[in-house]
């Protein structure tokens, strides 16, 4: 197994003039931000850790959300979270977090599948949650289903991925696309717009925009539902 992730930069993308100009005038945008790089160091520790360890492997794609920003510490976002309730269920993992804040479908195609392939190991458990930063500018939007599907068709069968909870006309669309294709493919469809979901009040970190733990901890039981109910069947 090689510890060369081919994909080292997991402190994502640099601090655009909006984030830097609106980190001035709202400070909880700045305090989250700043979570980025210490974060991203955390998880490069711990995925070393993981790959130079034993048991089942769980490879984690996506972005900040992935990532765990706007939690109290890096391993408190929902993959934190969820890797200790599927322990208690009886299934532990080792994880490696691939995630990148900042990160679209393109980056995931581009950089976090071959970072995959270079660690040399099929994963035992593979999720995917992206889309949110894709839908932000309407360059991005363009061409959004072509570029899930792609991403779809080049996921291992059993990968776990979740819809977009945005109610944009594309999110939409590309949320159907991921079903279908999902269903054609054997991919694990876990929806965020669960009831659970709804309500994000107290749920929200200082930026407003990530969640803080207790918005983790909802993400993570809903995905976590999803698994141990196919793992039960």
């Amino acid at each position: 197994m090689s510890t060369d992730f081919a994909y080292s930069n997991l402190s994502g993308r640099r601090r655009g003039p909006f984030l830097t100009a609106a980190g001035v005038v709202l400070p909880g945008i700045a305090h989250v931000q700043d979570e980025v790089v210490p974060y991203a160091q955390a998880w490069q520790r711990d995925n070393r850790a993981a790959l130079a360890g034993a048991g089942p492997l769980w490879v984690a794609l996506g972005d900040s959300l992935t990532q765990g920003i706007g939690a109290p510490a890096h391993d408190r976002g929902w993959v934190g979270q969820l890797r200790v309730r599927l322990a208690e269920a009886g299934q532990p993992y080792r994880v490696v977090n691939l995630a990148v804040s900042g990160a679209t479908t393109g980056d995931v195609l581009e950089r976090q599948l071959p970072a995959v392939d270079a660690l040399g190991v099929r994963p035992d458990l593979l999720t995917l949650m992206i889309g949110s930063n894709d839908l932000m500018r309407p360059a991005r939007r363009r061409g959004l289903t072509g570029r899930f599907e792609e991403l779809l068709r080049r996921l291992p069968a059993g990968a776990v991925v979740t819809t977009m909870s945005n109610p944009s006309r594309t999110a939409a669309e590309t949320n159907r696309l991921l079903v279908r294709v999902a269903a054609e493919r054997g991919l694990v469809v876990v929806d965020l717009r669960d009831p659970r979901m709804a309500s994000w009040r107290g749920k929200l970190a200082a930026d407003h925009f990530h969640p803080n733990e207790l918005g983790y901890a909802a993400i993570a039981d809903v995905i976590g539902d999803a698994l141990l109910g196919v793992a039960a069947r």
